[in-house]
C-alpha cells in the first residue's frame, strides 16, 4: 500500500486539517531562522559547522492532530538539536515522542548515553528530560503522545526514554503507523478514539517488554505506585487539599520517593497543576456547564481568579475566556482553530495535547 506524498494537497480531507510548515517559499537566508522559531517549543537548533544559513534550509513538515496524539511527518536537511535543562524546567511539554526514519540517521544523547536511530528502528524519547543530538538529512515520522495516554498501565517505565528498538516489534509498529499515514486525509473525528486506543496498545506492547529486563520487580512496583498516584489525583482533582504531602501519605512513601516517581513528569506539583488545568479546560469547553470562569478556577483548587487565569494562559497559550468565546455553535475548537485572529501553531498543538 503506497502512502500519500508528504505535503500532498491533491487529496481532500473531510475530517482532519493538517498543519503544514514549508520553508521553500521563503528567501534562503530566512529559512533556517523560520525553522528555529517553529521548533523552539521542543528544542534549540543549530546548523552543521560546514553549513551557512544564507545557503538555505528547505524543510517540509505536516502535522496531524488526532485529538490525543500528534503525527509529525517531515523532511529536513542535517541539523543539531538541544533540549536543555532550563527548557525542560520551564516547559509544560512533557510528552513521549516515538520516531522512525525512512531515510537518514540520527544520534541523540542523554547524560552521556548516545542512541543511534536509523531506518528499521523506532526511537522512544521523553520530552520531560534534557537531551541533545544531531541528524543527517532525513525523512522522519514522529508520533507524539501525552504521558497520561498510558495512565491505565501506570505510565511507560522511565527506562523507556532514550532507547532505539529494532526487530519484529518495531517493524509491526512502523507498518501500522505507516498504514495510518495513508488514511490521514480520509479520517473522520469519530474514528480517532479507536485509532488512539490501538496506537496506545501497540506502543506499550512494543516498548515495555524490551526495557527494564534486569529490574522487573522494581519496574512493577513503580508502575503500580504511579497507577495509584494518578488515580488518586484524578479522583481528588477538585480538592484544595490535593498536595504532594497528601499524595505522599496516600501512597505511604517518602517525599523523596514521590519526587523520583514524578521526575519524568516535571515533578509532582507540576503534574497536579497540569491535571487541574486540563480538568478546568474540559469544564469550560462543556456547553452544558454554565459556571463562571472564576467558579471553574475555584472548583479545581485555585484560590483566586487571577491566579487561575494566569496559570491557564501559561499552560495552553490562550485565556479561559477564549474557550467560552469560541464555543457557541460555530463548530470551532480553541485548540486547533485560530485563537482570535491568530492561526494555530505547532506549539499550540503540543501545549494542548492531552490523553482525551
Amino acid at each position: 500500500m503506497s502512502r500519500a506524498p508528504l505535503g500532498d494537497d491533491t487529496v481532500k480531507n473531510p475530517g482532519l486539517t493538517p498543519l503544514r510548515f514549508d520553508t521553500r517559499d521563503l528567501p534562503p537566508c530566512q529559512q533556517f531562522l523560520a525553522w528555529q522559531d517553529h521548533m523552539a517549543a521542543i528544542w534549540q537548533t543549530r546548523l552543521p559547522d560546514d553549513t551557512r544559513s544564507e545557503d538555505g534550509f528547505a524543510v517540509r513538515q505536516t502535522v496531524w492532530d488526532l485529538r490525543g496524539a500528534i503525527i509529525v511527518q517531515q523532511l529536513t536537511p542535517a541539523f543539531s538539536y538541544d533540549r536543555s535543562p532550563d527548557m525542560v524546567r520551564f516547559s509544560p511539554i512533557d510528552h513521549w515522542s516515538i520516531t522512525f526514519l525512512r531515510t537518514g540517521r540520527s544520534w541523540t544523547g542523554v547524560e552521556g548515553c548516545v542512541v543511534q536511530n536509523e531506518p528499521g528502528m523506532i526511537e522512544v524519547r521523553s520530552l520531560a528530560r534534557p537531551f541533545s543530538g544531531r541528524t543527517l538529512a532525513a525523512e522522519s515520522v514522529s508520533l507524539i503522545v501525552p504521558i497520561d495516554l498510558f495512565s491505565d498501565h501506570g505510565g511507560l517505565p522511565s527506562a523507556s526514554d532514550n532507547v532505539a528498538i529494532s526487530g519484529h516489534r518495531a517493524r509491526l509498529f512502523i507498518d501500522y503507523l505507516s498504514s495510518i499515514e495513508t488514511q490521514l486525509a480520509y479520517l473522520t473525528q469519530d474514528e480517532l478514539p479507536c485509532i488512539r486506543d490501538r496506537l496506545r496498545a501497540m506502543i506499550y506492547d512494543t516498548v515495555v517488554p524490551l526495557v527494564d529486563r534486569d529490574d522487573s520487580n522494581s519496574t512493577t512496583l513503580q508502575t503500580g505506585l504511579m497507577a495509584r498516584a494518578r488515580r488518586f489525583i484524578s479522583n481528588n482533582i477538585a480538592s484544595p487539599d490535593l498536595t504532594p504531602e497528601a499524595l505522599s501519605r496516600e501512597l505511604a512513601i517518602s517525599r523523596t520517593r514521590l519526587y523520583e516517581l514524578f521526575e519524568a513528569s516535571g515533578g509532582v506539583a507540576n503534574y497536579i497543576r497540569q491535571r487541574k488545568l486540563l480538568a478546568a479546560r474540559a469544564i469550560l469547553a462543556d456547553p452544558s456547564d454554565t459556571r463562571k470562569i472564576s467558579e471553574v478556577g475555584m472548583a479545581v483548587g485555585f484560590e483566586s481568579a487571577a491566579n487561575f487565569s494566569r496559570a491557564f494562559t501559561q499552560q495552553f497559550g490562550y485565556s479561559p475566556s477564549n474557550i467560552r468565546k469560541q464555543m457557541p455553535g460555530n463548530g470551532s475548537h480553541p485548540d486547533t482553530e485560530s485563537h482570535g485572529k491568530q492561526q494555530v501553531t505547532f506549539e499550540d498543538l503540543l501545549r494542548t495535547l492531552s490523553s482525551c
